[in-house]
């Protein structure tokens, strides 16, 4: 898809925040002028930022088809996907001018001195600590730096979390059940975008009607993902029908950046049983029969190696 193709709704005219600009002034005193350079594409608002990434910051290999890392790409907003109290997240279009080569990612930005955080996340965050004391202290304190280390905390753990979650189901040989990490850059996560070509976001589980087949087949994805989540030691953590999307009958869980470590987190168990609750009352609310939620947390919490 070439770029003039490409809808041009939602498009946000503003200046690239990551442009810098360069002034110079003539030495004469007279009439003083101005030059501005940005290191800006002539088409599009930034430049892609993959090759500003390290390796380490990138998805696990092999990268996907469908994924853009030539370093000529650029990258266009197309608009806001959401809005929330800890992020908001963005249509971005990477492609290659003059080709037909590009994708659509969602990318994920985190606030900083405004970050307002998830409701109680002092919960969340136990379990997770910075190797320097300074920083720990910052952000029990809740200060201006503490607030930016807690917001890079959330955005490193949600693509830690979305890579290693994506290799666990490549290795167990299962349809991946999250979207593919693309890159992280600061507070910034890039992933996969769910949704069709021309930037319809897929819808979220809370809004899909479907007979009782297709509930009991979202049902069976759903119990797959988490048994990749217990037997990766994790708990989704904030799980309901609202993070979990629905695309041509793929279920995808998103927004893991309060994902829970059932070992090390002392809530843990308390999380995972209330990941179960949330999602079991959804299905058993639409006609799905036979869900026993003790039953399915002592089997999650099995896979996690606990015992109930």
């Amino acid at each position: 898809m070439r770029e003039h193709d490409f809808p041009r709704a939602g498009r946000v005219n503003r200046r690239n925040r990551f442009d810098d600009e360069l002034t110079f002034e003539k030495s004469h005193a007279e009439d003083v002028e101005w030059d501005e350079t940005p290191d800006k594409p002539e088409f599009g608002d930034r430049w892609s930022t993959w090759d500003l990434s390290t390796p380490t910051e990138r998805g696990p290999l092999p990268h996907p088809d469908w994924l853009v890392t030539e370093l000529a790409a650029v990258d266009v907003e197309r608009g806001v996907l959401k809005t929330g109290k800890e992020a908001d997240v963005f249509l971005l279009h990477r492609h290659v001018p003059g080709t037909d080569r590009g994708c659509l990612l969602a990318a994920k930005r985190y606030r900083s001195h405004d970050h307002r955080m998830f409701h109680r996340d002092s919960g969340y965050l136990e379990g997770r600590r910075d190797k320097e004391s300074r920083v720990n202290r910052a952000m029990a304190n809740r200060s201006a730096f503490g607030k930016e280390a807690i917001a890079g905390q959330w955005a490193a753990a949600e693509f830690g979390a979305l890579a290693r979650l994506w290799e666990i189901a490549r290795q167990l040989d299962v349809a991946p059940f999250t979207p593919y990490p693309v890159q992280i850059l600061g507070t910034e996560v890039l992933q996969e975008f769910i949704g069709a070509p021309d930037g319809t976001a897929a819808p979220r589980l809370a809004q899909v009607r479907t007979d009782e087949n297709g509930l009991a087949d979202l049902w069976a994805q759903l119990m797959l993902g988490l048994t990749v989540l217990a037997r990766a030691g994790f708990a989704h953590g904030d799980l309901s029908p609202y993070n979990i999307l629905v695309h041509e009958g793929r279920l995808v869980i998103i927004d893991l950046p309060q994902i829970v470590d059932v070992v090390a987190n002392p809530q843990g168990k308390r999380f995972l049983a209330r990941d179960v609750h949330n999602v079991a009352t959804w299905f058993t609310a639409r006609g799905l029969t036979g869900l026993d939620e003790a039953a399915i947390t002592a089997e999650l919490l099995a896979e996690a190696g606990m015992r109930t």
